[in-house]
């Protein structure tokens, strides 16, 4: 009997520890497993036979941003781009083509740490880098703020919201979106105090009702990195307009998979709600 209490008790014990290991980890280590950066570029807007300009912009906190800018010859307005969580910009040349299709000049850029930005990725630190991005269509490229579409995929959508909640858009589309880090954190570490420990929380649900602008949500029931559930959620809590895209296909392949229903659906949502 006091064999098997002491083996119990340093079942516990190892139990324990290890639980306080990820605890530590979880807490410590949050950014890498959130960010995940690439920093040489494997291709270019050439590629695929569109012209571009590269550009760095400053952020206020002084690191240097890089990003494209895609000019269409008749555009019906610039749409900011903001990416997902992986990657860097040269991994989207899919959706760079699909959005001159739609006859819209793009800004698209690296976050911190990510292609050839300087600095390491953070919460903050998007947010600066996002507003770096309007900034220069307003100043530099003479870009009317209602005339800017503010895009965001993945962790980009919560960017998005983020900036969309300051600043004045034509209209946000958010697409592959999550209601808030935290809300992700409890789905994949249900076993983690993890509203206690997230440094990381970017609360998109409770910023996308102060949202005046037409909304666009996009999101799989096929998502399985961000539950379908979690962009029903933003949606019902946005004002109106709003509009919600269904698409099919997994969280990286969706918009390709979903094909012209995709492309329809943004330019029927950019018809309706485009200022003039």
């Amino acid at each position: 009997m006091n064999i098997l209490r002491r083996m119990l008790t340093s079942i516990l014990f190892i139990l324990v520890t290890v639980w306080l290991l990820l605890v530590v980890l979880m807490y410590t280590l949050q950014d890498r497993f959130i960010y995940y950066p690439h920093k040489s570029l494997s291709s270019t807007p050439a590629d695929i036979e569109l012209p571009y300009e590269d550009i760095f912009l400053t952020t206020a906190d002084g690191l240097k941003i890089h990003g494209w800018y895609i000019k269409h010859p008749e555009p019906l307005a610039t749409l900011l781009f903001l990416h997902g969580n992986a990657g860097n910009i040269s991994h989207r040349l899919d959706s760079l083509q699909i959005f001159h299709q739609l006859g819209l000049s793009v800004l698209i850029i690296d976050y911190r740490g990510y292609g050839r930005s300087q600095g390491h990725p953070s919460e903050q630190g998007t947010y600066l880098d996002a507003q770096a991005a309007w900034d220069y269509l307003l100043s530099r490229q003479h870009t009317a703020a209602q005339n800017i579409i503010i895009f965001g995929r993945s962790l980009g959508a919560a960017v998005a919201v983020q900036l969309a909640e300051q600043q004045p858009a034509d209209a946000l589309i958010i697409e592959s979106a999550f209601t808030s880090m935290v809300e992700m954190g409890k789905r994949y570490y249900p076993y983690l105090p993890v509203q206690w420990l997230a440094r990381i929380r970017y609360p998109s649900i409770e910023r996308i009702a102060n949202i005046s602008c037409p909304l666009l949500v996009i999101h799989s029931p096929d998502d399985e990195i961000i539950p379908f559930e979690l962009g029903e959620q933003l949606f019902a809590s946005a004002r109106h307009p709003k509009s919600f895209l269904k698409t099919r296909g997994g969280h990286n392949d969706g918009f390709l998979l979903t094909g012209e229903t995709y492309i329809s659906g943004i330019r029927s949502f950019l018809n309706e709600h485009l200022s003039p």
